[in-house]
């Protein structure tokens, strides 16, 4: 994965009047070029997705907010790339915690940079559907499990837009890693964000995605897209998930291929318990008529 040299890491740019980003310092195969951290008002505001546990993004968060008061540290799900500054952004400034609920499980997945944070501890979690607002500035709530299965997104009325975090990305497909992640889930949550009428995705790696709802859509027919891939690869012989990921996923990243493997494995998940396929010894076969 090439990056550009000049990323702009710690700088604060205003992408809407009541939203300003700061990009973290850590680009990875997964990350993209890094964790964006939305500061949501004026004044009084919001953050959302402190980030991970760097100083050097903690002061860039505060440098962005110099003369204004945090008064939520709003997170979306609990992995180490989004929540761990929360708790040293909450020791500076006082601001009150709030966003998903505390999830840390075992996972032996490919991803050490986004297992979950033990440290995160939450002063109120929000649940679908409920509101934060200060002058200017209005976030609702809107839960969408799969990723993780704490996984929260916030509708920004004011911008007609929706930060969703590692729900929808910017540059890549959402890694959805069983046992935690879970494709029905996923799949639900995607057409619950294609119902609402949001034009605008901020996400927590990539660009801002225009025409959300036609984007939410295309992320739906491509996972479709990959189970009949899986289902027609069972039928050439491909029978575990290496082989699959070997035939799906030519040309990416050799590094992302154990992501890869997660991603097929909660489509078969999804697949069992539809009663299409059926799993034994670590090889998947189509259910018998």
């Amino acid at each position: 994965m090439n990056l550009p040299d000049d990323l702009p890491t710690g700088l604060t740019m205003e992408l809407h009047p009541q939203v300003r980003r700061v990009l973290a310092p850590n680009p990875s195969p997964f990350t993209y070029t890094g964790t964006q951290t939305y500061i949501v008002g004026h004044g009084d505001v919001a953050v959302i997705d402190p980030g991970p546990k760097d100083p050097r993004h903690i002061d860039a968060i505060l440098a962005a907010t110099k003369g204004e008061t945090i008064r939520y540290i709003i997170c979306t799900h609990t992995h180490r790339d989004h929540s761990p500054a929360a708790a040293p952004l909450k020791e500076a400034t006082g601001a009150e915690i709030v966003g998903c609920a505390f999830l840390a499980i075992d996972d032996g997945g490919p991803r050490a940079d986004a297992a979950f944070d033990r440290s995160y501890a939450p002063d109120r979690v929000l649940s679908d559907g409920e509101i934060i607002s200060e002058t200017g500035w209005t976030l609702e709530t809107v839960a969408t499990p799969g990723h993780t299965s704490n996984h929260l997104c916030f509708a920004l009325h004011e911008a007609d837009a929706i930060f969703t975090g590692d729900h929808i990305m910017g540059w890549s497909t959402t890694v959805i890693a069983p046992p935690d992640g879970d494709m029905k889930d996923y799949m639900e949550s995607l057409a619950k964000l294609v119902e609402r009428e949001e034009t605008l995705y901020y996400p927590a790696h990539g660009e801002p995605v225009q025409k959300a709802r036609r984007y939410a859509r295309g992320l739906m027919g491509h996972r479709k897209q990959r189970e009949g891939q899986i289902l027609r690869a069972i039928d050439d012989g491909l029978v575990a998930i290496p082989d699959m990921v070997a035939k799906m996923y030519k040309g990416i990243d050799p590094r992302l291929h154990g992501a890869a493997g997660r991603s097929v494995l909660a489509h078969l998940i999804d697949l069992r318990d539809r009663g299409l396929v059926e799993e034994n010894d670590e090889t998947w076969s189509k259910t018998a008529a």
